[in-house]
């Protein structure tokens, strides 16, 4: 439902220029945001938005979240834990090569090759 012009709200008149559209509280305290509310802001499914109540009025607005493997990799690039810059491609394929050795598994006994 959308009110243009003057809405009266418990015994106040408010003077609406642009419309406005209401929603209702359901049970589980579930409100739906209108379609041209959501295309106006571009919220989509799975979008997180900060709720800050404000001055007797609910807000909402749009926030984005880094994935954790982005920030545990920023964190470990300001601490220090991180390779390169490399001069060369052949640099950086050392590099990874070394890395990548010290996390592989070391055999437990040497068997004898199959033949």
């Amino acid at each position: 439902m959308k009110l243009y012009g003057p809405a009266i709200v418990e015994g106040e008149q408010f003077n609406c220029i642009t419309p406005m559209a209401l929603v209702s509280v359901k049970n589980k305290y579930q409100v739906v945001i209108p379609r041209d509310v959501r295309e106006a802001v571009g919220v989509e499914v799975g979008d997180l938005l900060e709720a800050k109540a404000e001055a007797g009025k609910i807000t909402f607005t749009p926030k984005s979240v880094v994935d954790r493997g982005i920030a545990e990799s920023l964190a470990d690039f300001a601490a220090g834990r991180s390779h390169g810059p490399f001069k060369t491609h052949k640099e950086l394929i050392d590099s990874l090569h070394r890395e990548s050795a010290k996390t592989r598994p070391r055999a437990l006994s040497k068997r004898k090759p199959r033949k």
